[in-house]
């Protein structure tokens, strides 16, 4: 009996080393994978392909807030927003909105009042120089007259002199009477001179009477009023920052704030260049809040641009995507973060997978198929993919499980592939679009 119990403890131990052999040479024989690898059922259904991205609601139709439009007129080309009402109040139309800072207006209207009453003294002395001279010359052509008159009495009497005297009488005459044309026309050009110089003096007066007048009609406007009733919204600058106070405006952007019409709302959205391609006009959208996720609105594309742009806050190149909001709702506001899901395209009764599941090596694009105890590497042909999924054109069927994890020497598995076409070669085009796909997850379109 001591013999045998002498000898238990090495039988055990050799018959453990050879169950884990065993063991060891049925799970390399088998390829059987650890069960804690994820295993998915292959899915069938309508497969939806969508473009998720961020937006910003605006109104489609709103009335602006403007700086004076004759601001220009009064050389104000940079205005500053001295005060402006907190953004969201509800105003009545003629009530005041912003205010202005006039302190680079009050230097001008200093500058305009001495040039006025520069004009006004030039003006003033035009016209006394121009009475004295025009007085002076009717003065002198009235003496002409008498003048004349003098020699042509003097021609008369003497008819009756010697020649000589005659001919002197004559002379005299004749003179007296081409300095009294001489002085008509003399005085006809002193007219029109004094009549030119009114005219210049008294253009240089009305222009500077009307640059005080439009500097103090302007600087009256710097006390902005509401154009009509409705909600105050501020507007953003180049840089996408709101006009606030101490921002500036300019006569080339005039617009200090809107008041919107909320019954017409849009969400104006960039998406970047991968995924714009999908996107076109009247595309059903899927709208959410942000403020409150279980609010879903319908919209639907309206536009999408052809040119992109740089955005300040992007790395890439984005386009302007505007979505209609179809549905009015009251407590939409301008400036709310909404999360729009584009639909782009729908394959109807199709089989699709976890994109994770995909793989793709030496161009060949494949699944982990687990059949019963057996792992083999399953090629397949793709069709549309969304962020998440992609539909199977090929290669698996509605009853099939794949791994969503590659297994431990996965690469050296059986390989399976398509039949119909060369070993390891993806089939061509088979109509709804089964192409070797790129593995890694497509961006978000959302690019704010």
């Amino acid at each position: 009996m001591s013999r045998f119990f002498a000898l238990r403890p090495r039988t055990i131990a050799v018959s453990t080393l050879v169950l884990l052999g065993v063991g060891a040479w049925l799970y390399l024989r088998e390829g059987t994978a650890a069960p804690d690898l994820g295993v998915v059922p292959v899915k069938r259904g309508d497969f939806s392909v969508t473009v998720t991205t961020s937006g910003e609601l605006r109104a489609r139709k709103f009335v602006q807030i403007t700086v004076p439009a004759n601001a220009q007129e009064a050389e104000a080309y940079q205005l500053k927003i001295a005060s402006l009402v907190p953004e969201g109040t509800v105003v009545k139309e003629g009530e005041v909105v912003a205010e202005l800072d006039r302190s680079p207006l009050a230097a001008k209207v200093q500058e305009v009042s001495l040039a006025l009453q520069k004009a006004e003294a030039q003006h003033t002395q035009a016209q006394l120089d121009t009475t004295l001279t025009l007085s002076q010359a009717r003065e002198d052509l009235r003496s002409m007259q008498l003048q004349l008159e003098e020699k042509r009495i003097a021609k008369d009497q003497a008819v009756y002199e010697a020649p000589s005297v005659r001919r002197q009488a004559e002379i005299d005459n004749e003179k007296a009477t081409r300095g009294l044309a001489k002085a008509t026309t003399d005085y006809k050009t002193k007219t029109e001179q004094a009549v030119a110089k009114m005219r210049e003096v008294g253009a240089d007066l009305e222009r500077q009477r009307n640059r005080l007048g439009t500097i103090n009609d302007v600087m009256a406007g710097f006390t902005i009023k509401a154009p009509a009733a409705g909600m105050v919204i501020y507007v953003k600058e180049w840089n996408g920052r709101k006009k606030t106070a101490g921002s500036q405006v300019s006569p080339w952007e005039p617009t200090v704030a809107t008041l919107p019409d909320l019954s017409q709302m849009e969400s104006i959205t960039y998406v970047n260049e991968i995924d714009v391609r999908k996107l076109s006009v009247n595309q059903s959208v899927a709208i959410a809040l942000d403020a409150d996720p279980s609010k879903l609105l319908k919209g639907i594309v309206v536009q999408v641009a052809n040119v992109g742009e740089q955005r300040p806050n992007a790395d890439a190149k984005v386009f302007e995507v505007r979505v209609n909001v179809e549905v009015a709702d009251t407590t939409l506001r301008p400036g709310m973060t909404t999360s729009n899901a584009v639909l782009t395209q729908t394959v109807k009764n199709a089989l699709f997978i976890p994109l994770e599941a995909v793989q793709s090596d030496s161009g060949r694009t494949f699944v982990y198929r687990k059949s019963g105890g057996t792992i083999s590497r399953q090629e397949i042909a793709t069709g549309a993919m969304s962020d998440d999924e992609v539909v199977v054109v090929r290669g698996l069927t509605a009853d099939d499980r794949v791994l969503l994890v590659p297994p431990v020497n996965g690469l050296k598995m059986a390989f399976v592939p398509l039949t119909g076409g060369p070993p390891g070669v993806p089939p061509t085009d088979t109509g709804l679009g089964g192409r070797k796909i790129d593995i890694t997850p497509p961006r978000s379109g959302t690019l704010k």
